[in-house]
C-alpha cells in the first residue's frame, strides 16, 4: 500500500461531503479512498478543529491556536444566539398554543 498526500482543502472538501451525505462509506466510494482515512480526518479535525497539521515552531503553533480558538469562539457565539432566537420562537408559540381564545 502507498500512502497518497492529500491537499487540505481536499481533506475539508471530503469532510464536509461527509457531513451533508451523513454515510462516509459513500463518499470514500466515490473519491476511491479508504473509510479509515475519512474517519482518522475526521478524527484529527474534531481534536484539533483543523485537518491542518499545527506549525512545529512553538510561536508560530501559539499563534494558529489562538486563531481556530477565536474562530471557534465567534462560531460558538453565533450557535448560542440562534438557540436563543428558537427558544423565544418556541416560547411564543406554546404562549399562542395555551390561549383559549387567539384572536
Amino acid at each position: 500500500m502507498t500512502k497518497r498526500d492529500y491537499t487540505q482543502e481536499f481533506k475539508e472538501q471530503i469532510l464536509k461531503e461527509c457531513q451533508e451525505v451523513g454515510n462516509v462509506a459513500v463518499v470514500a466510494r466515490r473519491h476511491n479512498i479508504s473509510p479509515n482515512t475519512i474517519h482518522t480526518w475526521r478524527s484529527k479535525a474534531r481534536k484539533t478543529g483543523s485537518t491542518k497539521p499545527l506549525p512545529a515552531d512553538e510561536a508560530k503553533r501559539i499563534k494558529e491556536l489562538e486563531a481556530r480558538l477565536e474562530r471557534i469562539s465567534t462560531e460558538n457565539d453565533r450557535l448560542k444566539r440562534i438557540v436563543a432566537e428558537k427558544e423565544l420562537q418556541i416560547a411564543i408559540m406554546e404562549e399562542v398554543r395555551d390561549r383559549k381564545n387567539p384572536r
